[in-house]
């Protein structure tokens, strides 16, 4: 089937309250172009250089997200223009975001990555970590970023009932954020092959890419 195809078939099976991010990584301008002529406008990519690259050559009504870790160093690289950056797991990294946000005059959105897999490849904060961090004066004190909700990744498992635990624990964490956060509105959870069991566990933000654009080729 066709990208198109593809997009539109997934984007009837969301609910209206859930967000889709068309995660775009190493498919080339024409395969995007293809799902933003189809109506798609939100976009992931995990690699700052490559949504640069495709932000220079693409629409600029597009909301560029980066669903990837995020080096210090990297951040000035799309500080102009990204609209949500999902991986922050750490208070340096948020003032780096906000000291190049100040640059631009403008706030940068992100949200907390939380751990809830169990796989010691998956970065994130603990809850207590986040609960923290969003007490602390330091961050009350950066101007150029706002937190608006949190992300995490499930463990890679046939497992159901541990997906379904650990998307539960994130929207607990979320939750428990949200009394003393009310600005926080965004669960970011789920992906090509567990997006509706995160839906179902509270999910308002679902990235996907292979149901849309087909398997990736890593050796390119």
């Amino acid at each position: 089937m066709s990208i198109k195809t593809n997009l539109l078939k997934l984007k009837s099976a969301l609910p209206s309250q859930v967000t889709l991010v068309a995660v775009s990584k190493t498919k080339p301008v024409e395969d995007v172009m293809e799902a933003y002529e189809a109506g798609q406008r939100v976009f992931g990519e995990n690699k700052v250089q490559e949504m640069v690259d495709k932000y220079q050559q693409m629409p600029k009504d597009i909301q560029w997200h980066m669903i990837g870790n995020v080096q210090r160093n990297k951040v000035k690289y799309m500080a102009e223009f990204v609209d949500l950056i999902h991986g922050v797991d750490s208070l340096k990294l948020l003032t780096e975001i906000n000291k190049q946000a100040e640059k631009h005059q403008r706030s940068i959105n992100c949200l907390l990555q939380l751990k809830i897999a169990q796989e010691d490849t998956k970065f994130g904060m603990t809850a207590e970590a986040a609960h923290d961090l969003l007490e602390s004066d330091h961050f009350k004190s950066l101007k150029n970023i706002s937190i608006v909700g949190v992300m995490g990744m499930a463990s890679f498992t046939e497992n159901t009932a541990q997906i379904k635990e650990e998307f539960t624990s994130l929207k607990t964490t979320f939750e428990s954020l949200k009394k003393t956060n009310p600005s926080l509105e965004i669960v970011s959870m789920g992906m090509s092959g567990d997006y509706p069991l995160a839906i179902t566990c509270g999910s308002t933000m679902v990235r996907v890419g292979s149901s849309i654009f087909g398997a990736r080729n890593y050796a390119i």
